[in-house]
C-alpha cells in the first residue's frame, strides 16, 4: 500500500544535454519527448507539491533541504559547461521544507534548510523542473543526496519525507533524479554514436527496467547493492534512489511500471519512468533486508569478515584499488 499523500513517483535522468541539445542523438530526443509525457502526468495528477531527491545534489554532511521560496539565477553545468547556459526561476514550498528538516531530525538524521540568493541548484533538478513544471504552477520542494549514507539512513531520510508529506495533507508527486548505470565516456563521442558504456551495464539496465515495469519499486530497492556492484562507478557509497523512493512512496510492489523512454546517454543509461500507487502486481513477493524506522548509525562498519584494501603504496597504484 502507498504511503499517504502519494500519487506517483518517476526516475528522471538529470544530464544537461535532455534540456540543451536532446536533438543531437535519437536516442536524446526520445527521452526529451518523454518529458513531456511526464509533465502532462504531473500536471493531470491534482498534485500540490513536487518533492525532488536528486543525486546531482551531493552532500558531505547530514541531508540539506532548499528552502528558498523563489531560487533565481543562471545555471552552467559544471562538466558540461560548452553546451551554455540555463536561466531559471523556481518556486520552493519553504514552509514545507522547513517541516522536512524537522522530521529529519525527529528520525535521528542531520538536516539543514538552505536559503539564500545564489546557492546554485543542481542540474538534474534544473533540468527536471524546467521541462515538467515549466510555469512553476506546482511548488517544489528539493532535497540533497548524501554521498555517505547508505541503505539505513537513505530509508530513514525517505521515511522523513513521507511524514511530513503526510502530516501536510499535501498531495504530491515524487522524483528520483539518477540515471541507471552510470559510466560516463570519458573522451569526446559523436553523439550518433552514443552507447551503453558496457554488455554488462546494457545486462543490468535491462533488469531493473524489466522490474519497473512491473512495478515492482521494492526489489528494485532490495538488489540496489548488487546493482550498485555491477553497473555504476563506486564513487559514492552505494546505489540510493531506490531505497529513498520506495521509502517515501511504500515499501511494497503494488504499482503499476510505465517506461516511457530509455536510451544511452553519453555511455549512462538514461531512463524515464513512471510508478502509480495502487496496482497488487508483485506485493506478495517477499524481500530480504530488514525495515528501518530510526537512524543510530550504520552497523558493521569494521566488519572483520570483510577484507578491506590496504592504502595504496608506490609498488600498489591507486587505480587498482576501489575506494568509495
Amino acid at each position: 500500500m502507498a504511503n499517504e499523500g502519494i500519487l506517483k513517483g518517476f526516475l528522471l535522468p538529470g544530464l544537461p544535454h535532455i534540456y540543451l541539445c536532446p536533438e543531437k542523438n535519437e536516442g536524446w530526443m526520445k527521452v526529451r519527448s518523454a518529458f513531456d509525457r511526464v509533465r502532462e502526468e504531473v500536471k493531470n495528477s491534482g498534485a500540490n507539491l513536487i518533492v525532488i531527491y536528486s543525486t546531482y545534489w551531493p552532500s558531505i554532511l547530514g541531508h540539506q533541504i532548499q528552502a528558498n521560496p523563489q531560487p533565481e539565477w543562471i545555471h552552467v553545468d559544471d562538466q558540461f559547461h560548452d553546451l551554455g547556459s540555463i536561466p531559471y526561476k523556481f518556486k520552493i514550498d519553504a514552509e514545507f521544507a522547513e517541516k522536512v528538516k524537522q522530521k529529519c531530525e525527529q528520525r535521528g538524521l542531520h538536516a539543514r534548510t538552505i536559503n539564500y540568493h545564489g546557492f546554485p541548484i543542481d542540474t538534474g533538478s534544473v533540468v527536471a523542473l524546467k521541462l515538467i513544471n515549466p510555469e512553476n504552477n506546482i511548488p517544489a520542494v528539493i532535497v540533497s543526496s548524501n554521498i555517505y549514507s547508505d541503505r539505513a539512513e537513505t530509508i530513514v531520510y525517505g521515511k522523513a519525507m513521507a511524514d511530513a508529506i503526510k502530516e501536510s495533507g499535501k498531495k504530491a508527486v515524487v522524483i528520483a533524479i539518477s540515471s541507471l548505470s552510470n559510466r560516463l565516456f570519458t573522451q569526446d563521442i559523436n553523439p550518433s554514436e552514443d552507447k551503453i558504456h558496457s554488455l554488462k551495464d546494457q545486462e543490468w539496465n535491462d533488469k531493473f527496467l524489466e522490474l519497473l515495469i512491473e512495478g515492482r519499486l521494492e526489489d528494485c530497492s532490495q538488489l540496489s547493492r548488487q546493482f550498485h556492484r555491477e553497473a555504476r562507478i563506486k564513487k559514492v557509497t552505494n546505489f540510493k534512489p531506490f531505497w529513498w523512493l520506495a521509502a517515501v512512496m511504500g515499501q511494497n510492489n503494488a504499482y503499476e511500471g510505465n517506461v516511457f523512454a530509455y536510451a544511452p546517454m553519453l555511455g549512462t543509461g538514461a531512463a524515464v519512468v513512471g510508478l502509480t500507487p495502487g496496482v497488487e502486481k508483485a506485493s506478495n513477493l517477499e524481500y530480504d533486508e530488514e525495515d528501518v524506522e530510526e537512524y543510530s548509525g550504520d552497523r558493521n562498519v569494521l566488519d572483520k569478515s570483510i577484507k578491506y584494501p590496504l592504502p595504496p603504496t608506490q609498488d600498489m597504484p591507486v587505480e587498482e584499488h576501489d575506494y568509495e
